[in-house]
């Protein structure tokens, strides 16, 4: 774990910094990873390092110790046939969507590690699509849409923890460079009335 922090310092060097990130003090704050991390050229300025890095990052620190203790806290996830888990956290009171709808859904998707990929939060813009039709992974289609029988399916503003396999998710090719090969990927959704 930490040789392969230490053949890969570059990545972790920010512009504008002389010296790479300490791996040794990263490793110790595996959890508490962030988008924004220390110069070590100077303790004073923060500066952002770029979200591949960051990842990168976070998947060498040993995205395992991690996942482990992300597994404990899914007790009380439900489990489909296909390995999907879901958590609802919030009932939706409006109508389920039908299959080749459009819906509008915000959400943050996570890591294992708890290194965040993509947030339309963040973005303060929500994602819409067609939900049902491989417009988006199979694990948000079952996810939301439902499985006609082990997973009911969201209703207009509920709230829902996905823990979605890789074969569900991006599998053994990753996404762009952000999400690794065989990686779990954590959604917390929440489905949007019409406009």
């Amino acid at each position: 774990m930490q040789s392969t922090l230490s053949t890969n310092k570059s990545i972790l060097r920010p512009a504008g910094c002389s010296k790479p990130f300490n791996a040794g003090a990263v490793s110790k704050a595996k959890p508490q990873l962030t988008k924004r991390l220390r110069c070590q050229a100077d303790q004073t300025d923060r500066i952002h390092v770029n979200r591949r890095a960051l990842l990168l990052a976070t998947a060498a620190l040993g995205g395992s110790v991690v996942a482990a203790a992300e597994a404990a806290s899914f007790d009380n996830y439900t489990t489909a046939p296909s390995g999907l888990k879901w958590l609802d956290t919030q009932e939706g009171s409006g109508p389920a969507p039908a299959k080749g709808a459009n819906i509008r859904c915000h959400y943050t998707g996570k890591l294992t590690s708890g290194a965040v990929f993509d947030s339309s939060y963040e973005r303060r813009k929500p994602l819409t699509f067609k939900i049902g039709v491989r417009q988006v992974i199979a694990g948000w289609d079952e996810g939301i849409l439902g499985d006609g029988k082990d997973v009911p399916p969201m209703k207009e503003g509920g709230k829902r923890k996905l823990v979605i396999p890789p074969e569900l998710g991006y599998g053994k090719r990753g996404a762009g460079g952000v999400i690794p090969p065989d990686a779990t990927l954590l959604f917390d959704v929440e489905l949007l009335g019409k406009r």
